[in-house]
């Protein structure tokens, strides 16, 4: 066996902290003295929570960015450079989901590169080759990096690789970028009871999803199997728990934990078609990232049955039910849940199809997927499961 991991430019993961003392204490040692925020609009106008990280920054506070659109549309990545240039700070500090963390993200290779327009991020998205081979431009370091402080379970803040949306194209491109992710995590349950319980437990499959799909990945690697298969156990027992005690914060808290151990394949093993698929299932439909998953998954693993059935054991072995497969038991977990699980229950319209696929075909994660997907009629008959 031969291989290589590499591990994020990520200094360290804070938990059980509340949030605003954990921020003026890693802006502190980080010798940040100009920080600007990121966040949610809910958050920053429906709480409290970011006047207290404002309160707990004092002077270091330079500005805040709440516009953060779904999916990450370019012109609101470009917005919010705007925004950042306008302040210049020597810190972001994100708070939310998957939205607004790859909103940063993208937009500190606009900085780093000095894009201005639409147009220009076409030269740093990731392209999919004839051959199905990821062609990933270089990223020059970006002049400041952020922390992130999640508010849901998709993981977003153990990557190194940022999404956003090209409507003109139909497409949700990807970027990647060594110090774009957060160089510090803070995991604060208590600032997560504001999200709605569908996007928490439908982000909790995402994870999942990051979980399974690096186990199955064509290239696994022992470590992340060891981290993944328990990551997978903690968010099995932990989401049960969410659903019917949401302000349990222990076990929220363990939820965010297992997310951390699930995302260790993210941008460094090579995934699959349910995150391939389900970029391009937000693009085209605005289906959310969580419900993705939920409606992706455990067609993804049916198709892929025949190549990796030995690596979908694991994943059985691991939810406590070897003798059943992992697509049932992902399926029931979901339905347990309370989530959706299937295409037309989202808003998917057999309209959608051409479109899905068409971006699909464009995606390295599709194109990585183990069971190999060369055509764009791979996609349909994935769609077709899942519909």
């Amino acid at each position: 066996m031969t291989g290589q991991y590499e591990f994020l430019a990520q200094d360290r993961v804070v938990f059980g902290v509340p949030a605003a003392r954990a921020v003026a204490e890693q802006a502190e040692r980080m010798g940040a003295n100009r920080v600007f925020l990121v966040s949610s609009q809910t958050l920053s106008r429906k709480t409290d929570e970011i006047d207290r990280i404002k309160d707990a920054l004092g002077e270091r506070f330079v500005g805040l960015f709440d516009e953060c659109v779904p999916h990450v549309p370019r012109d609101s990545v470009l917005c919010a450079a705007a925004a950042v240039r306008k302040a210049d700070p020597d810190l972001i500090v994100t708070v939310g989901g998957g939205t607004p963390v790859d909103t940063v993200k993208v937009l500190l290779i606009c900085l780093a590169h000095d894009l201005q327009t639409s147009e220009e991020l076409d030269s740093y998205r990731v392209r999919v080759s004839e051959d199905g081979a990821k062609v990933v431009p270089e990223v020059a370091s970006p002049p400041l990096r952020q922390i992130i402080v999640p508010t849901t379970l998709s993981g977003a803040e153990f990557s190194k690789i940022g999404g956003a949306t090209d409507p003109v194209r139909e497409v949700k491109d990807l970027y990647i970028g060594r110090e774009i992710g957060g160089q510090a995590v803070i995991l604060d349950a208590a600032i997560t009871v504001h999200t709605p319980d569908w996007l928490w437990l439908s982000t909790g499959l995402r994870a999942i999803d990051h979980a399974v799909e690096t186990i199955c990945s064509r290239a696994p690697q022992p470590f992340t199997d060891a981290t993944c298969l328990h990551g997978l156990r903690m968010l099995d027992e932990s989401l049960r728990i969410n659903r019917g005690q949401p302000e349990n914060l222990d076990a929220r808290l363990q939820s965010q934990l297992g997310v951390w151990l699930s995302s260790t394949g993210l941008g460094r093993v090579d995934w699959g078609a349910s995150h391939g698929i389900g970029h391009q299932l937000g693009a085209v439909a605005g289906v959310p990232h969580g419900y993705c998953s939920c409606v992706m998954l455990p067609s993804v693993l049916l198709f892929n049955h025949e190549v990796n059935a030995d690596r979908q054991s694991l994943i059985s072995e691991a939810l406590g039910q070897p003798e059943v497969p992992a697509a049932d038991l992902v399926a029931a977990l979901i339905k347990d849940l309370g989530l959706p699980t299937r295409l037309r229950d989202v808003g998917v319209k057999r309209e959608h199809f051409e479109a899905i696929a068409r971006g699909g075909m464009q995606n390295m994660m599709v194109r990585s997927n183990p069971r190999p997907v060369d055509r764009h009629e791979d996609i349909l008959e994935i769609l077709e499961l899942a519909w």
